[in-house]
């Protein structure tokens, strides 16, 4: 019981502080053993890249030529830093909100502009892919989690996308896996460029992307699952079927993938309850996944959304991990801002919560599976496979532990407390399955 009461009364002090300031690096003292921070520490620092010659899907009328524009994206990068003598952890974000008139201060561990660490490179490279809208600071909790655990990560600013740049659908729908090809391109050129402060430290052989909701969209299409067919002439796509770039009929989609996407980590993925995607589609996945939702997402979908994806992948090693009776939001967007709450409307305090589940829970929980994951497929740990390999439903678990030692009928998942696995479901098929 002492345990419990200490657990209540840190939250009630974690309550407190979420209420004074927007902190993203918060690991409450239920939360499962991986979400803590590794031993390096975190610089972070903001990159400004230009994709020439792309479609400009905003300009482009149906039945006219497509327009070309050079299109610009703004990437944050977390790596592992070397801090100087005269440096501590720690420093801010100032992030545009779901309601633009209000930028959030965000504070994290990460020290602006801090030299790399490249001791132990070169590490591996993670992409982040935010929804529609949102911006690369949705999952700064991930980002800087990951980055303490020697991983280079970078989050994507989708033009057209974010809060305060939203523009017509279609540019999300035709730009969202090119910008995460562009991306992962682009930092693998940096680190092979003497003048860049990512040389030698990433591997962009060893690539994980981790998208949400539109950026779960884009994810699954780089895996392998291009789009349907039927979908490229529907009024919702593209004009002039531009969408069948990333269509399954087109010969030159498959050769167009990248290769050094090793794993993908797909959060709520939106269009498989809009056909975007025929089970015959989803087999041209062969990428390992780690599929993530709530099963009461009225937007993605959930039986006709992320689960009929995870299913019909049926040529991937798969898992699924259910945040039972959760929405849209399982997992992925960090705790409302305190701007937001403390408006005179409270516009766009939805965007980031979740009627049941507690924010920083959901984000520790999500931390400590994309750690694992990550772990075991871009790293090759040993052992990580035994924080995934669990009784599926967590509150079929047996919690059994006394001094210490665990007993015969322990089955609780790896890593989780007492009541921790409860609400939860972990789900695994491989190739075949």
């Amino acid at each position: 019981m002492r345990f419990f009461g200490l657990v209540v009364l840190f939250l009630g002090m974690v309550t407190n502080l979420i209420a004074q300031e927007n902190r993203i690096d918060i690991v409450r003292p239920d939360a499962p053993e991986l979400t803590k921070f590794g031993d390096y520490d975190i610089g972070v620092r903001t990159l400004q890249f230009v994709d020439p010659d792309r479609i400009d899907i905003i300009n482009t009328d149906r039945g006219g030529e497509s327009a070309i524009y050079d299109r610009s994206l703004t990437v944050e990068v977390w790596y592992p830093a070397a801090l100087a003598s005269n440096q501590s952890p720690g420093g801010e974000y100032q992030a545009i909100t779901r309601n633009p008139a209000i930028t959030a201060t965000l504070h994290g561990k990460a020290v602006r502009d801090a030299d790399p660490n490249s001791a132990d490179a070169r590490y591996p490279l993670v992409i982040i892919s935010h929804g529609y809208p949102g911006n690369r600071y949705l999952m700064s909790h991930l980002g800087e989690n990951l980055a303490s655990k020697g991983y280079v990560v970078a989050s994507i600013d989708h033009t057209d996308s974010t809060y305060d740049d939203q523009q017509a659908f279609q540019s999300t729908l035709y730009n969202r896996p090119l910008d995460q090809r562009f991306v992962l391109n682009t930092l693998a050129n940096l680190s092979e460029d003497s003048d860049s402060f990512l040389v030698g430290l990433l591997d962009a052989n060893t690539t994980g992307v981790v998208g949400y909701s539109m950026g779960g969209y884009g994810l699954v299409n780089n895996l392998g699952g291009g789009y349907s067919d039927e979908v490229v002439t529907e009024l919702l796509a593209p004009p002039n079927e531009l969408l069948a770039q990333h269509a399954t009929g087109n010969p030159d989609y498959r050769p167009n993938l990248d290769s050094r996407i090793k794993a993908g980590f797909a959060v709520a993925p939106w269009g498989m309850n809009s056909g975007f995607w025929r089970p015959e589609d989803l087999a041209g996945i062969n990428v390992p996944t780690f599929y993530l939702a709530g099963d009461a997402d009225t937007v993605a979908g959930y039986e006709n959304g992320t689960r009929a994806i995870y299913e019909n992948a049926v040529n991937s090693d798969r898992y699924l991990l259910t945040y039972k009776n959760a929405g849209h939001n399982a997992g992925a967007p960090y705790p409302v801002p305190v701007e937001i709450l403390n408006s005179e409307d409270g516009t766009g305090a939805g965007h980031y919560s979740d009627p049941v589940w507690d924010n920083v829970r959901m984000n520790n929980i999500m931390d400590h599976f994309a750690t694992a994951y990550f772990d075991h497929y871009l790293k090759q740990l040993e052992g990580r496979t035994s924080y995934l390999e669990v009784v599926p439903d967590g509150a079929d678990a047996v919690y059994s532990v006394r001094n210490g030692q665990q007993g015969d009928d322990h089955t609780y998942w790896k890593g989780f407390g007492p009541g921790g696995a409860i609400g939860l479901k972990l789900e695994h098929l491989r190739p075949g399955e």
